[in-house]
C-alpha cells in the first residue's frame, strides 16, 4: 500500500453497519453523497460510511454499527468475499 494513502486518510474513519439504518445518516455529515451511492456488502445487508475528524452525531446514533476502522482496516475488510464477489458477473478486459 502507498504510505502516501495512509498519511491523507490518517483522520479518516469508517463505519460499518445494516442498511435498514440508512435513513438515520445526515449525508452532510460524511463523505458519501446519498443513500443510492453508499457501497454496500454482497449480500446488500451492510454498508458504511466515512468521514474524518470527530465521529458524526448520525454514526453515533446507528444501533448496528462495526468499528470505527482505520483506512487500512477497512481496505482489508473490503477484500473479503463479504465486500468482493469473488465471481463477479463482469471479468475485467
Amino acid at each position: 500500500m502507498n504510505e502516501n494513502n495512509v498519511t491523507i486518510y490518517e483522520d479518516r474513519e469508517f463505519m460499518i453497519f445494516n442498511v435498514s439504518e440508512l435513513n438515520i445518516i445526515d449525508f452532510t455529515q460524511v463523505e458519501e453523497t446519498s443513500i443510492n451511492t453508499v457501497r454496500k456488502s454482497v449480500d446488500g445487508a451492510k454498508t458504511f460510511v466515512k468521514w474524518d475528524g470527530a465521529t458524526p452525531d448520525c454514526v453515533n446514533n446507528l444501533t448496528t454499527k462495526e468499528g470505527p476502522y482505520t483506512y487500512e482496516e477497512i481496505l482489508a475488510i473490503l477484500a473479503t468475499p463479504e465486500w468482493t464477489d469473488p465471481n463477479p458477473l463482469f471479468l475485467p478486459q
